[in-house]
């Protein structure tokens, strides 16, 4: 097929902090050199920040490196933290805390804020665009151009396909946005970054890659329990009761909102656990309805999180382009952050791509990004926490918590030792007979609510009519094996009501039904199917949530 087709310097694809990161530090080594670059990222969201989900507190490190004028310049961090509150749930009812004397050093969060993640990604495109980047939201990435072992650019998903992959009225063909460099920066488990990860083996003798669910809403609440800058974190309750480690936060910010999420590590081994079940009954909980009752819920999302560390670190060059941020995986989560690290990579990316431009390469791998990478504060960073993740799915979040504790307060450094977690999170679902069944309770509409109006109220849509994105390599699976050995756990983990078993029209049986319309992007089903059966690709571009605040 014929499509029209734009050249770029550098490609950026994905418009959250390490996307938008780099591309402001590719423009200011262009404008300081004198030189004339043509920089762009497509963003597969209606708008920058749509479908950016996180947290958030804030670290602002990277923030201070690439504008270090930042609050003069307006950037949307209103809310420091003011004190830290670590709670260690031991039932539904009963919690302690724990004292600050107690808590590993990197869970302390003196001089960070807490903020809207999306927010700031809104105020980075600003500084983008002033500096001369083309920022294109509602385009999604749904190809990469590879020629002769090369990256040049990538393919733009058609708009106005039906269903049945026929052209509707108004159909128009995906571009053909080709670079020297392109940069993937599309957050936990691109599509895309997964594909080139395969196809250049840049997890050759890694660590599987390790990831979290984290749901999360936004609330007003009562003005007079309201803390501007409290962080609150928790570990025990809810989760421990089925088996499976993570924990939930709550953070005041400005306004007289808070967030309130759960974390649930996708290793849980019982097939009948709902992490979305789950963060409803922790809602009720003391420490958390305190601060929740009387208020009200006014957004709702999910997004699964890259928690595997330096361990799982692929190689994030390759002929013709990076992969940087959460795409590959540099979260800290011994700090419950991610941000400050996808931005320092998108930092670190632009430099190494700067410097190749510089010297007249087009496509040729940038080797030197990897010294660059182990020179940075980024590198020491994740190293030193290597031991966290392995050590919270080995000995759970008790004994883990006490080894970071060890690591980082009294060693001040890590152990001579690295812990491995080996098993991949689709392997570690035990058969549905050998677990114990959990009933979860109704939602009271007041503290506590279904999946569907949840969706509801993260602004969920796409084009009804239009190929499904969640695609099964075998169709067959969910009834035949998933149900009976794991009662088909994607009616459980999928937070958003995608995934049902269901009677048929006719009488005649079951089938697995896909509602692609209610799906926010989250993919956890790419990462827990036991069968590894089911692929997240980009529906039409401008799908999806579109997240206010969040």
């Amino acid at each position: 097929m014929e499509r029209e087709s734009m050249e770029f310097d550098v490609l950026i694809v994905g418009g959250g902090p390490a996307g938008l990161s780099a591309a402001c530090r590719v423009m200011q080594l262009a404008q300081e050199a004198g030189e004339e670059l043509t920089v762009c990222v497509v963003e597969k969201g209606s708008e920058i920040g749509a479908h950016i989900l996180a947290g958030t507190v804030f670290e602002p490190t990277a923030l201070n490196e690439l504008f270090p004028d930042w609050k003069e310049k307006g950037a949307p961090l209103n809310t420091p933290v003011t004190r830290d509150d670590i709670f260690l749930l031991k039932n539904q009812e009963k919690a302690t805390k724990i004292p600050n004397a107690f808590v590993p050093r990197n869970m302390h969060n003196h001089g960070n804020y807490i903020i809207s993640l999306g927010n700031l990604c809104r105020w980075l495109a600003e500084q983008a665009e002033q500096l001369g980047v083309e920022v294109y939201p509602g385009f999604a990435a749904s190809e990469t151009i590879i020629e002769d072992g090369q990256v040049k650019g990538i393919i733009t998903g058609d708009m106005g396909v039906a269903r049945d992959g026929s052209q509707k009225d108004g159909y128009m063909p995906g571009m053909e946005l080709r670079a020297k460099y392109t940069l993937f920066t599309e957050g936990c488990r691109g599509h895309l970054g997964k594909r080139l990860i395969n196809d250049f083996k840049l997890d050759e003798g890694k660590d599987p890659q390790h990831y979290g669910i984290g749901i999360k809403e936004l609330w007003d609440i009562d003005p007079a329990k309201h803390e501007p800058g409290l962080v609150v974190h928790t570990t025990g309750w809810p989760l421990n009761e089925s088996g499976s480690t993570g924990g939930s936060f709550l953070y005041h910010l400005e306004n007289g909102q808070v967030y309130v999420g759960l974390i649930t590590d996708l290793s849980y081994s019982n097939p009948h656990l709902s992490p979305f079940e789950e963060f409803q009954r922790l809602k009720h909980h003391p420490e958390i309805k305190k601060y929740l009752e009387g208020g009200k819920r006014v957004a709702y999302g999910a997004r699964a999180i890259s928690k595997g560390g330096y361990n799982a670190l692929p190689k994030m060059s390759f002929p013709g382009g990076l992969l940087l941020g959460c795409d590959a995986g540099t979260l800290n989560s011994s700090k419950i952050k991610g941000s400050h690290t996808a931005m320092k990579s998108g930092l670190l990316g632009a430099e190494a791509v700067f410097e190749a431009l510089k010297e007249g390469k087009s496509g040729e791998e940038i080797t030197s990004f990897q010294k660059r990478f182990e020179d940075s504060w980024l590198y020491k960073e994740l190293y030193a926490e290597r031991n966290f993740g392995p050590a919270m799915h080995k000995f759970g979040n008790v004994v883990g918590g006490a080894i970071a504790f060890f690591e980082q307060n009294i060693l001040r450094g890590s152990l001579p030792i690295t812990f491995r977690d080996t098993t991949p999170d689709y392997a570690t679902l035990k058969p549905a007979s050998e677990c114990k069944k959990i009933s979860y309770p109704k939602p009271d509409n007041k503290l506590t609510f279904d999946r569907l109006s949840s969706v509801f109220i993260s602004n969920t849509n796409h084009e009804e009519d239009q190929p499904v994105h969640l695609k099964l390599t075998d169709p067959d699976i969910p009834l035949k094996d998933n149900l009976p050995k794991y009662d088909e756990p994607a009616q459980r983990y999928c937070p958003a009501g995608v995934y049902e078993v269901v009677e048929k029209d006719d009488g005649s049986g079951k089938k697995f039904q896909i509602n692609a319309q209610n799906c926010v992007h989250c993919k956890t089903c790419d990462i827990k199917d036991p069968a590894q059966n089911i692929t997240w690709v980009t529906p039409e571009g401008g799908g999806g949530p579109n997240y206010p605040n969040m």
